[in-house]
């Protein structure tokens, strides 16, 4: 019963995220979606980490297989902060995408990594999760 407590806690917040990034393009206000290309970012984030506990049976012991793997996720982590502040000003006189839009966006990017993180703490030692697929 707790995973699925931890499910419907992770559903929620993960919705939360996602309401945040589309507020920050869909608002009129904003009206741009360029800043919703973040969401690229929350799709290929697991997947490094996910192959690497899939190949390898140990992910208590260091080697290169894990270290790999968690240096491509916190660079595609960094890229999801960094693509809404440079859209937030790229060209000097003309932004891409207003600063509200990128604060909104930093804040779905932080609400929805935590909920990744949260996937990874809630199924870490469950037998017939996430490492199965």
């Amino acid at each position: 019963m707790a995973g699925v407590k931890a499910l419907i806690a992770l559903a929620f917040s993960g919705s939360i995220g996602m309401t945040l990034v589309i507020l920050g393009c869909a608002l009129p206000s904003y009206a741009n979606w360029w800043p919703f290309f973040v969401v690229l970012f929350y799709i290929l984030s697991p997947i490094p980490t996910m192959l690497a506990r899939r190949y390898q049976d140990d992910m208590g012991s260091s080697n290169f297989c894990k270290e790999m793997a968690l240096f491509l996720t916190a660079g595609i982590v960094v890229s999801a902060f960094g693509l809404p502040v440079v859209l937030a000003h790229a060209p000097p006189n003309q932004p891409v995408i207003q600063i509200g839009a990128c604060i909104l966006t930093l804040l779905g990017n932080v609400v929805t990594f935590l909920t990744i993180l949260g996937f990874f703490i809630a199924f870490d030692n469950d037998d017939e999760g996430y490492s199965h697929w």
